[in-house]
């Protein structure tokens, strides 16, 4: 048994794609993180999934994507002192996210097309 098993949670949407369960979570959360694929949550769970994986804060639960083979993707909350630890570290991993472009008072950097045709670039 894996620890989310032994752990009181609540489902929430089950036998889901990943897409709704995204949609799910975007839609219901009063807060939305996401992660990459292999993410650790209480300790030793690996979030799996297609990305972006939304992970959502609804008070002091935690909402994410559970699946397990042969039975597929669930949403599942759990609210319990373990779960606001996890919101803390993931709040605080996601600060480290922030690219410095996308921070106040500096304007995201422009991309750098070169000017000509197609034709032009190839041609030298």
């Amino acid at each position: 048994m894996s620890c989310i098993e032994q752990m009181k949670y609540e489902i929430l949407l089950e036998k889901t794609t990943y897409k709704e369960a995204r949609e799910y979570i975007e839609k219901n959360a009063e807060e939305v993180h996401y992660v990459d694929p292999g993410y650790k949550i209480f300790k030793d769970y690996h979030i799996i999934g297609v990305p972006p994986i939304a992970m959502g804060v609804k008070g002091n639960a935690l909402i994410f994507t559970y699946t397990k083979p042969c039975y597929g993707t669930f949403v599942l909350t759990i609210d319990s002192e373990d779960s606001t630890k996890e919101i803390d570290r993931l709040r605080e991993t996601e600060k480290g996210k922030v690219k410095p472009s996308l921070k106040k008072n500096k304007p995201p950097e422009s991309p750098k097309a070169p000017s000509g045709s197609y034709l032009d670039m190839w041609k030298k």
